[in-house]
């Protein structure tokens, strides 16, 4: 059996449909043990072979190494994304530190990104956990991601949206995390499903589903089944397509030039399709098969 780190995020819902709903669910046990964690310890896992698959933040991929990337899957936003928040006591010009939510490189990659480089402001930066209040209690503004993003009361401080602060800089949208396999762990299939084919189709009935899961998930958030199926089907894009790579392949090379993440790797995919990260015109090769 392949072990599954996955993300207990909202955002992640639908992905999962298909190994959490009927048949589906039954028949994947005989090939998947899955596990919920943060996003930051879904790389972690990978990292130390204590999970096969996971999907990461995006900014991980870059420091675990033979990874193979599940083609045509992600959690994206091609403009606003609502649950990347930068919340902020002062206005943009005068932040000069920020607490940033310690569950995922990627967000904490991004914020680094967007006041560096667009903004100018060189700002500290302190990993924390994500409690807004306390975040800002030593700090000027404070970086909020998933779940806690989406609940936070941001009424009277400034606040950033940073997919579409993103887009409006580069006129991109933004990947924030991918399904990864580790190449070890492909053999493990040789007679099973194939990887990308089990991800894509859980994804595609999930996406179907977004109003059965806006309703499930209504009980367990501050938020209203509306509001839930409002983000899941406006706010995130489930697609890894040739526009989503190229935003992608702009964050490594910002990342890389701003010293946030080591240098932009290549992006290797389950079926030895390979894009280099500098190459903003690549597209994703559809297609994989793990046999």
């Amino acid at each position: 059996m392949l072990r599954i780190s996955a993300i207990s995020f909202l955002n992640t819902a639908p992905l999962m449909w298909d190994f959490e709903n009927g048949e589906t669910e039954e028949a994947l046990k005989k090939y998947f043990q899955i596990s919920y964690t943060i996003p930051s310890h879904c790389a972690e896992e990978l990292k130390a072979g204590t999970a096969d698959i996971g999907i990461i933040p995006v900014a991980a991929y870059a420091s675990i190494p033979d990874l193979l990337i599940i083609p045509d899957i992600a959690i994206a936003s091609k403009n606003a994304v609502r649950s990347i928040l930068l919340v902020s006591k002062a206005p943009l010009e005068k932040i000069r530190s920020v607490a940033t939510d310690n569950s995922s490189r990627t967000s904490a990659a991004l914020v680094q990104i967007f006041l560096r480089k667009f903004v100018g402001i060189d700002a500290g930066f302190t990993p924390q956990q994500p409690n807004l209040k306390e975040m800002l209690r030593w700090h000027d503004a404070g970086l909020l991601i998933g779940d806690p993003a989406l609940e936070a009361r941001t009424e009277g401080y400034y606040v950033y949206d940073l997919g579409e602060e993103w887009k409006r800089w580069t006129y991109l949208p933004f990947v924030f995390a991918f399904w990864v396999i580790r190449k070890a762990a492909l053999q493990d299939l040789s007679d099973g499903p194939t990887i990308a084919s089990v991800f894509q189709q859980s994804r595609d009935n999930g996406v179907k589903h977004i109003p059965e899961i806006a309703s499930t998930w209504s009980k367990k958030l501050r938020l209203g089944p509306e509001i839930i199926r409002e983000y899941l089907s406006s706010n995130i894009d489930y697609s890894l397509d040739a526009e989503n790579m190229q935003g992608l392949q702009l964050f490594f090379r910002y990342a890389a030039e701003c010293n946030v993440l080591p240098p932009a790797p290549e992006l290797r995919f389950v079926d030895n399709s390979v894009v280099a990260a500098g190459n903003e015109t690549a597209a994703l090769t559809r297609g994989s098969n793990i046999s």
